[in-house]
């Protein structure tokens, strides 16, 4: 029983002492409770003391900020002011002494107005922009007037033999630039397809019209006049004094201004040797002049293409005016077969050039340049149409009174030729000419066509000028020489190739259905002397083989005949050696083709009838010549020895 009590106390003890434990932990965090709410108490008041320092001492930072952001904005304005005052003094100096440092004032000028612009919380703002713009425009009248010293003073007209140190050698001249004969004599001797086709592929370096070290400067001088809204007045100055430039530069290699009186008054000699020029100065001002001008405008209006196309055709105008005004009065001028060469030339050139024309006169403001130098083009094509009409029309209808009394190659004919054979040096030039106006059809059968019609036409011709000629004979000589002329020519020109074999061999057989015309005509009547028709009294006697008399066979008839045969034979050995065949195969061919017929003829009648004569008194009176004398006289005919009088 005691044990269990003792055991109990110590439970009992510990128990009391974890209360009296708890009891004051309790106490101190009541108190610890207690202390902290008295810190919140204080804590609170101690804000609500400091919040008024609080707001003081960031009303100061702020301010301080203010301060610094203020000072800063006078420091950048101040620079402004210092930079307008730097750009103002190097203004008021003008470009003269230093024109890179008075660009980069006028661009600090700007930048200038720009900012005073943006920064419109300065009661001084806009006093400093009016002073800023008023600055900034008499810099630009500056410029202007900088741009036009400096344009002005590199701007000169280009001399004629520095011109032609830029051509081609083949194109240099050594005397008067382009003369050209006339188509009955050397007209065009120069002129070939390959030439034509040198000539496009030549190389041709333009003259440097403004040093190139001059050209960047000009340029920033642009560049500031057309910020400044000066566009005009740059374009103005640009024209006024590259164009009178260009155009003298015109006048000193020779271009005139000329009217279509001026062209209608000209000599052929003149007239033609104005037109060589023409062409000589369009190649010269397209490849040469103008392809400078348009290299100068490309760099120094570099990045304003459209300014740079205004101002080239400004610069231009007048010039190509000038040089399209000459070619149109020849356009227009009076019609005539010579001058078809001359209008083929001239389109020639505006065909060559026409792709240049097209490139450098690039751009809407060159439309009209372009549309002027097509225009041109377009007339010199159907003029020289209409000149190939007129020609075709004017052999067949020519009526001139030159006489050809010998039968020989008549003027027209060698005209006419000569003229097909130039045609075909400028076969190609004609093929476009036919491509141009013509509908259908290959331009070469046109060619060929239209060649043959004129060919045609002066058959046509030579037919109705044969009739002149009384003697039938002479009648079919000159055809047959004309002819064979045209022949000739055919076959040693080109024109074969285009006419073809047919046609040479059809004109061929003409000459020859002439040639035997002839010799039935000439030589059908004293032929008719050395037949044994009529020598009987019946009419029909024969002689023997041995040349004795028959019986029948009259010897007054025999030595009749004799008389007749040299009457004749005389007769035609003075006329017909003043006749001409001037082809020498021709004329070999005509005589031997007589002699065939006459000689046998002449021997076989001698034989037989010669003993009637020979056997009575004076037989040299009627048996005058032996057939090696009538041999030797036909070897004289058809040289044309005298022309003392007509024989015809």
């Amino acid at each position: 029983m005691g044990v269990a009590v003792m055991g109990a106390d110590p439970l009992s003890e510990r128990a009391a002492m974890m209360r009296e434990s708890l009891q004051k932990s309790q106490t101190i965090t009541d108190n610890v409770v207690s202390i902290l709410g008295s810190f919140d108490h204080r804590l609170s008041a101690l804000e609500t003391a400091m919040r008024p320092t609080q707001i003081r001492t960031h009303s100061i930072r702020k301010a301080h900020e203010n301060i610094d952001k203020t000072l800063k904005a006078a420091e950048v304005l101040l620079a402004q002011f210092d930079l307008a005052r730097q750009a103002e003094a190097k203004i008021l100096r003008g470009p003269h002494e230093d024109l890179e440092s008075y660009l980069e004032a006028i661009d600090q000028l700007r930048s200038n107005i720009h900012f005073f612009s943006s920064s419109k919380g300065f009661k001084s703002t806009d006093v400093v922009i009016n002073h800023a713009n008023g600055l900034l425009t008499k810099a630009i009248s500056k410029l202007e007037d900088e741009f036009k010293q400096q344009l002005t003073s590199y701007s000169k007209p280009v001399e004629p033999e520095r011109l032609f140190d830029c051509l081609p050698n083949s194109l240099r001249p050594s005397g008067s630039p382009g003369k050209h004969g006339d188509p009955g004599g050397n007209h065009h001797s120069h002129h070939s397809e390959q030439q034509n086709a040198d000539l496009e592929t030549a190389v041709y370096t333009p003259p440097t019209l403004i040093p190139p070290r001059v050209l960047p400067l000009l340029h920033d001088l642009a560049v500031q006049m057309v910020q400044a809204g000066q566009r005009q007045q740059l374009v103005k100055i640009y024209r006024d004094t590259r164009s009178s430039v260009l155009e003298e530069s015109l006048c000193k290699l020779g271009v005139e201004k000329l009217s279509k009186e001026d062209v209608q008054k000209m000599q052929w000699e003149v007239f033609e040797a104005k037109i060589g020029n023409w062409i000589h100065f369009m190649r010269i001002a397209v490849k040469l002049l103008f392809a400078g001008e348009r290299k100068v405008c490309d760099q120094l209006f570099d990045g304003f293409d459209s300014l740079s196309d205004q101002c080239f055709s400004e610069v231009t105008a007048g010039s190509v005016l000038m040089l399209l005004s000459c070619g149109e009065a020849i356009a227009r001028s009076k019609r005539s077969p010579e001058k078809l060469f001359v209008l083929l030339d001239m389109y020639e050139i505006m065909r060559e050039l026409h792709s240049e024309i097209e490139t450098i006169f690039k751009g809407k403001a060159c439309d009209n340049i372009r549309e002027s130098a097509s225009s041109l083009t377009k007339r010199l094509a159907q003029t020289a149409q209409e000149t190939f009409g007129d020609f075709e029309e004017a052999v067949e209808k020519d009526a001139t009174k030159t006489a050809v009394f010998d039968g020989t190659v008549h003027p027209l004919t060698s005209y006419v030729i000569n003229y097909v054979k130039f045609l075909f040096d400028y076969q190609s030039t004609l093929r476009q000419l036919f491509q141009e106006f013509e509908n259908g059809g290959e331009s070469s059968s046109q060619l060929a066509s239209v060649t043959m019609q004129i060919m045609q036409a002066l058959q046509t011709n030579l037919d109705g000028k044969s009739k002149q000629y009384k003697d039938p004979a002479l009648t079919h000589l000159f055809l047959m020489n004309n002819i064979h002329y045209m022949v000739r020519s055919v076959r040693r020109s080109e024109a074969k190739d285009l006419l073809g074999d047919d046609w040479v061999q059809r004109h061929r057989r003409i000459v020859q259905q002439h040639a035997n015309q002839y010799k039935r005509n000439a030589w059908g009547k004293i032929l008719q002397c050395l037949t044994i028709q009529g020598l009987t009294s019946s009419g029909g006697s024969s002689v023997g083989g041995d040349g004795g008399n028959s019986s029948g066979v009259s010897r007054a008839l025999v030595k009749d005949r004799f008389k007749i045969f040299n009457m004749q034979f005389e007769e035609l050995h003075q006329k017909q050696s003043q006749w001409t065949v001037p082809d020498t195969e021709l004329r070999e061919s005509l005589r031997l083709a007589v002699a065939e017929v006459l000689l046998p003829a002449y021997r076989s009648f001698v034989k037989r009838f010669g003993p009637l004569v020979e056997n009575g008194k004076n037989p040299q009176k009627y048996i005058r010549y032996s057939a090696e004398d009538l041999d030797r006289m036909l070897s004289e005919f058809f040289e044309g020895k005298t022309l003392n009088e007509p024989k015809r």
